[in-house]
C-alpha cells in the first residue's frame, strides 16, 4: 500500500486530487492537510511514499515545505503543484529536490503518470539502500591493526 500526502490550501483541489488518486488505485492510502506546517508535522510522525504539495499557501509556502521535508526525509519524492506557475519557480523547486512540477489545473494523465513514476522511484531508492547495506555487511573488512584502520578511513 502506497501512502500519499496532499498538502494543499484549497479544499476543492484537495478533494479532486483525493478522488482522482483513490479511484486510480485502491492501494493508495491518501491523507490530506491544508497547510505546510500540518504537513511537516504529519511527515515527522508518519511514513509517506509520495507528497503532492502546493507552492502558494498561507503560513508556510511550498518551497519552505519542500526544503524542510528534504531535510527530514530526503527519500520521499515531492511533486510541486502550482496555479501560479512559471518556469523560474519550476526550475527553483527542482533544484531544491522536487521530483516534478505540475501546473494547475493538473492534466489527469500527467498527474497519474508522475505519481506512478515517483512511487516507483521511491521503491527503487529504498531497495537500493537496503541492498547497499546488505553488501556492505557481507564484505566488511575485519581487523583492528593500525594498517587496517588506515585503510578503512
Amino acid at each position: 500500500m502506497s501512502k500519499i500526502l496532499i498538502i494543499e490550501d484549497e479544499a476543492a483541489i484537495r478533494r479532486v486530487l483525493l478522488r482522482i488518486l483513490s479511484e486510480e488505485n485502491s492501494n493508495y492510502k491518501v491523507s490530506e492537510t491544508e497547510d505546510g506546517i500540518q504537513g511537516i508535522n504529519l511527515v515527522e510522525n508518519e511514513n509517506f511514499d509520495l507528497i503532492l504539495c502546493d507552492i502558494k499557501m498561507p503560513k508556510m509556502d511550498g518551497i519552505e515545505v519542500l526544503t524542510q521535508i528534504k531535510k527530514l526525509k530526503p527519500e520521499i519524492p515531492i511533486v510541486m503543484i502550482s496555479g501560479h506557475g512559471d518556469l523560474d519557480t519550476a526550475v527553483h523547486s527542482m533544484r531544491l529536490g522536487a521530483f516534478d512540477y505540475i501546473s494547475k489545473p493538473p492534466d489527469l494523465n500527467r498527474l497519474l503518470n508522475t505519481v506512478r513514476i515517483a512511487l516507483d522511484s521511491k521503491q527503487l531508492f529504498v531497495e537500493n539502500k537496503r541492498l547497499k547495506k546488505k553488501v556492505q555487511k557481507k564484505y566488511e573488512m575485519i581487523g583492528k591493526s593500525p594498517s587496517i584502520s588506515h585503510i578503512k578511513k
